[in-house]
Formats: structure tokens, sequence, C-alpha cells
């Protein structure tokens, strides 16, 4: 079995990933706290939980990789934690807001219609 990376790398993509997630996280929680409501940035928004859920899962998979080709406790543990975390919490508020869109989006609408009608 050949080792992957050391521990010092391993402590390095810790740190990245998990700063990486979390300045997702505080930045596009209030982006979509504020503007999801108004219909606004939504592109921004569902790419951003997109994207963070796709890196989340790809760093997930090669957390099980990790763990069933028999690497350390500093190589699949990382991996594990950034993954499980960053595919679930985005994954989790990827419909929320697309609920939060679509129902900006009524509300627009139904605006029109009382102004039109």
């Amino acid at each position: 079995m050949t080792i992957w990376w050391d521990a010092a790398t391993s402590g390095l993509i810790g740190a990245i990933g998990g700063g990486f997630f979390g300045l997702l996280g505080s930045v596009v929680g209030p982006v979509m706290g504020i503007c999801a409501p108004k219909g606004k940035a939504k592109a921004f928004v569902l790419g951003s939980l997109i994207v963070g859920a796709a890196i989340g899962v790809a760093a997930l998979i090669a957390g099980v990789a990790a763990l069933a080709t028999n690497q350390p406790y500093h190589i699949w543990y990382p991996l594990l934690l950034i993954g499980v975390f960053g595919s679930v919490v985005p994954g989790v508020l990827l419909p929320i807001a697309r609920l939060r869109y679509r129902q900006a989006e009524q509300r627009r609408m139904d605006a029109s219609a009382i102004r039109n009608g």
C-alpha cells in the first residue's frame, strides 16, 4: 500500500477544505436569506450550492476510496469530514433555495396580475 500523502499535507487539505466550505456558507447563507425572498441573485445562490455539493460529493468519494484502500486515518478522515458536511449541507439547502425562488416568482406573478387585473 502506498500512502497518498503525509500528515502535514492532510492538515493542509483539511484547512483548505474546511475554510472553503466555511467561506461558502458565510457568503451564500446571508445572500440566500436576503435575496431569495426578493427573487434576486438566483444564479449565484443556486450555482454556489450546486458547486459546493459537487465538491463535497467528490471529497466523499475520495474519502470512501481512501477508507476502502486501507489508507491511514490522516488520509481518509479529512476527506470524509469535508465530504459529509460539504455534500449534506448544500444538498439540503438547495431544495429550500429553489422553493424560496419559486415563491418569490409566484408573488411577482400575483402582483402583476393584480396590477393588470
